[in-house]
């Protein structure tokens, strides 16, 4: 395999365009980094368009691992793989700490249609995250939840959350890979939802019933909004019940993911366990 060494190389400057959104959403691409992300996406049967190693900062089993696979991979001629001095890896790496790992992956073709609904679905929806991390970190907790899928929806004349961010899939620990993940349109959405008989649950301060009273054990998406703005008026007014979750101090919200996990596990306790769900095979998208 060829070893970069040059930060001027024409592989590294496309890698460092894709920090950019407007340059991922043109090419399609986003980057992955870190042992267990990369080791995910892999094991997901993901095969990156471009990979690259830095074996000055291989550490640990999971990385080595990982690193052998896309050796395998480059010699295949299956994905383009190559070595980079720890300075390259350096320019090009979105955040420190990435483990010699970075590939640079195409973004997953997935359309609401594209989710199957089997058993008693369970989604959530995840309106205008402001930071990354957030909508990262709900992933995280959806994979831990056995839930089916997330809807992102793109509101109008919006670009909406940016679920392919990198830093979205280095918060959800690489769970971008594992739960089905769809950026919609609210109104398409919301169609949707209503077509497949799913009750929307929508989180919001004004509700007067608390969501543990709220009976979650159906077919359910719930629903949560930003900090700053909360949800938008067309999934409140969609929404089959509205909750809230009781505040005593004077923070006027809690931060997003640590709502929706609070909902999330309301649903895991009244259906009686994550184990006794039905598991992530109610609602796989199909690749």
């Amino acid at each position: 395999m060829i070893t970069i060494t040059s930060t001027q190389n024409p592989h590294v400057k496309n890698v460092i365009k894709l920090n950019d959104r407007r340059a991922r959403d043109e090419a399609r691409r986003t980057v992955v980094e870190g042992a267990r992300e990369v080791g995910l996406a892999l094991g997901r049967g993901v095969v990156p368009v471009e990979a690259f190693i830095c074996p000055e900062l291989i550490d640990g089993p999971a990385a080595e691992t990982a690193a052998r696979h896309l050796v395998t991979i480059g010699q295949t001629g299956m994905s383009e793989v190559f070595y980079v001095s720890p300075e390259v890896f350096a320019k090009m790496a979105y955040r420190g700490g990435s483990g010699g790992l970075l590939l640079v992956v195409a973004y997953r073709p997935a359309r609401l249609d594209d989710i199957q609904i089997r058993g008693v679905p369970f989604l959530v929806i995840v309106e205008e995250a402001e930071k990354p991390g957030n909508l990262g970190a709900v992933l995280r907790t959806a994979d831990a939840a056995g839930v089916d899928a997330v809807i992102v929806p793109i509101p109008p004349g919006s670009r909406g959350t940016d679920l392919h961010n990198p830093n979205v899939i280095r918060a959800s620990l690489g769970a971008y890979f594992t739960v089905p993940a769809v950026a919609a349109p609210s109104d398409e959405a919301i169609a949707w939802l209503r077509a497949h008989d799913i009750a929307i649950v929508a989180a919001t301060p004004a509700a007067e019933t608390l969501y543990t009273a709220a009976d979650l054990s159906g077919r359910v998406a719930v629903a949560v909004g930003s900090e700053a703005w909360g949800l938008g008026e067309a999934w409140l007014a969609a929404a089959d019940v509205r909750v809230r979750i009781p505040m005593s101090g004077q923070v006027d919200s809690l931060n997003l993911s640590a709502s929706a996990a609070l909902l999330m596990y309301e649903v895991v306790r009244q259906r009686g366990g994550a184990g006794e769900q039905g598991g992530r095979g109610a609602g796989e998208i199909d690749s």
